[in-house]
């Protein structure tokens, strides 16, 4: 990565305002689950630890309609949790701009301060460079660690970098390095596994893979437009009608190039999506809908994992959030623990997957898993993400003379 981060600015008495994403899912004041939090506690920590004088969290938390506070998307379990993980105490701002907040921020005897969420404000999401800037006035240096928003171009999340110094925080160092290598220079074979609902979702990310993967694996909603453009019987499962030549044509690009792409070849289906009674058949009748891989598929799969030297996972390959189709989706997954044990590199890339593997208890047993569904998507499929291009360059080292990322 050839961005700056807080390893490569002092902090020491400065007020560091750092963008975390603190989105989590919440039943009532309830986190479920604390993941985005827990990956910001090292850069947090780092920042206190080199004695910055406060430093200030900012966060969005759901889809508030931008009109001021409102209740249910309040940040107040976000910061109850963090002073749990941190073990001191974190104070909540009414508001994340304004005199008020200014007064606060000076007042405040304790030394992480969370701002109240973004987007009570509209000028966040327009990337409004009042807002952006009133959000800079409140420190001295910028850190951007929410990986997960990089790919918007708000005003928490480009439009401040342009009032402060701006560098990364440790957990988008980690996304771009994991990322970056597995797309830019992975170890080989590399394989990637592709799931959800939609081809259109992932139309661009699979182009991008056919220059670079050794095997695409198709499982998921997805998979049925693929198996219905080679003719493939597909009853009543998810199909896009539109995307079938798109489709026809993916599946001839890779074989032009030489990447196999691998498809489900039998199937847990059922007599209609509310019914949890699945049976496993090679050939899905009129009348059925797949909602899972079946036995002989999930075999296949792993025999394809089995040489891989770096894995990325972009979408479950069933509907996993119900147990009686979750079992494609986690026999792979637990394949993928035990390949990362031999020193296989898995990349799980946010979202649907990441939310899969938390709830088969295995996010410990991957290389990495990624915080950002939408933003590790449009990295793997090579686009910029303006949040990272909004932070500073590394400086080349004394003498070096180039651009490069030599420091």
């Amino acid at each position: 990565m050839n961005k700056q981060t807080v390893r490569d600015v002092n902090l020491k008495d400065k007020k560091v305002i750092v963008r975390v994403d603190f989105n989590v899912p919440l039943d009532g004041a309830t986190i479920t689950d604390d993941i985005r939090i827990r990956s910001a506690v090292p850069t947090i920590k780092y920042i206190i630890d080199a004695g910055a004088s406060k430093i200030i969290l900012m966060s969005h938390l759901g889809r508030p309609k931008g009109v001021g506070f409102e209740k249910e998307f309040s940040l107040a379990p976000a910061a109850k949790r963090l002073a749990e993980l941190l073990g001191q105490p974190v104070k909540l701002m009414a508001d994340c701009v304004g005199p008020e907040v200014k007064t606060g921020i000076a007042s405040s005897t304790e030394k992480v301060i969370l701002l109240e969420n973004l987007r009570f404000h509209k000028e966040e999401e327009k990337n409004d460079l009042s807002f952006a800037k009133d959000l800079a006035s409140l420190a001295d240096i910028y850190v951007n660690d929410a990986f997960g928003t990089a790919h918007r171009a708000h005003a928490s999340t480009a439009g401040i970098a342009a009032y402060l110094p701006a560098v990364s925080g440790f957990l988008i160092e980690k996304e771009l390095k994991y990322l970056g290598a597995a797309i830019n220079n992975p170890e080989r074979p590399f394989v990637v596994i592709l799931g959800g609902a939609k081809v259109s979702d992932k139309i661009l990310l699979i182009e991008s893979l056919l220059k670079k993967a050794n095997t695409i694996i198709i499982g998921g909603g997805m998979a049925y437009t693929f198996l219905k453009a080679q003719g493939i019987s597909i009853g009543n499962s998810k199909l896009e009608k539109d995307k079938i030549d798109l489709a026809k044509g993916l599946l001839e690009k890779a074989k032009a190039v030489g990447v196999r792409i691998e498809l489900t070849e039998d199937f847990v289906i059922v007599p209609s999506f509310d019914s949890n009674d699945g049976k496993i058949v090679d050939v899905i009748p009129d009348g059925f809908e797949s909602l899972d891989i079946g036995p002989k598929t999930r075999a296949k799969f792993k025999k394809v994992l089995e040489t891989a030297r770096t894995v990325v996972w972009n979408g479950p390959l069933g509907v996993f959030e119900r147990d009686a189709f979750a079992n494609g989706t986690k026999e792979i997954a637990q394949y993928l623990a035990a390949l990362t044990d031999q020193g296989v590199k898995t990349i799980i890339g946010g979202g649907d997957s990441a939310a899969a593997v938390a709830k088969f208890g295995l996010e410990d047993k991957m290389t990495h898993i990624s915080t950002g569904g939408g933003a590790s998507l449009e990295y793997l499929e090579g686009k910029e993400l303006p949040g990272i291009t909004a932070l500073n360059d590394k400086k080349a080292a004394s003498g070096c003379g180039c651009s490069c990322s030599c420091k």
